[in-house]
């Protein structure tokens, strides 16, 4: 219902104040007329779909003949061919097909060629991804066994500087039990 009235809202803001009047006043449908134009009969017949009666249907009768005995249907003889013009049309359809096979060819040729191209490219990418990755985790082994190195080490050392403390304090013990003794 909405949109009915909707549309109907849309064709009130097209239509100008005049025709709406007029349309408002006039609510008969107008009747059927009947033209003709070079021999074609038109036949229009006003629709009841709105008020106004500008919805119409045209019917188009067949043109009236004068002389009965012409042909009906006025189609273009065909004339004969000869063997040798079948030759040639049929040469000539033949090498069409064939500029359009090769041209077929040649793009099939052409794209298989891209997807080649593509399909290095990726397997060139793919194998720098996995150097640079391999180069990475490498390099990252390198790091870990360094710092393992360096942690031992400094380990090594701090044990070294407790034992020689120790060894110290064992003899400061020995020297003051000697001196007390």
């Amino acid at each position: 219902m909405t949109s009915t009235v909707s549309a109907y809202m849309d064709k009130i803001k097209e239509m100008s104040m005049l025709s709406l009047i007029c349309s408002c006043f006039n609510t008969q449908p107008r009747p059927t007329s009947l033209v003709q134009y070079e021999g074609v009969q038109a036949q229009t017949q006003s629709v009841n779909k709105r008020a106004s009666g500008q919805a119409f249907e045209v019917y188009l009768e067949a043109p009236m003949d004068p002389s009965p005995d012409k042909p009906k249907s006025k189609a273009p003889l065909r004339k004969e061919l000869s063997l040798e013009q079948l030759q040639q049309r049929l040469g000539a359809a033949e090498q069409r097909r064939k500029s359009q096979e090769a041209a077929v060819l040649q793009q099939l040729a052409e794209k298989r060629e891209h997807e080649q191209a593509v399909l290095r490219k990726a397997l060139e990418e793919s194998r720098r991804f996995s150097r640079r990755a391999e180069e990475k985790l490498s390099h990252r082994l390198e790091v870990i066994k360094e710092n393992r190195q360096a942690h031992l080490n400094a380990l090594k050392q701090r044990l070294q500087r407790k034992e020689a403390h120790a060894a110290q304090v064992r003899r400061n013990k020995e020297v003051q039990s000697d001196y007390s003794g």
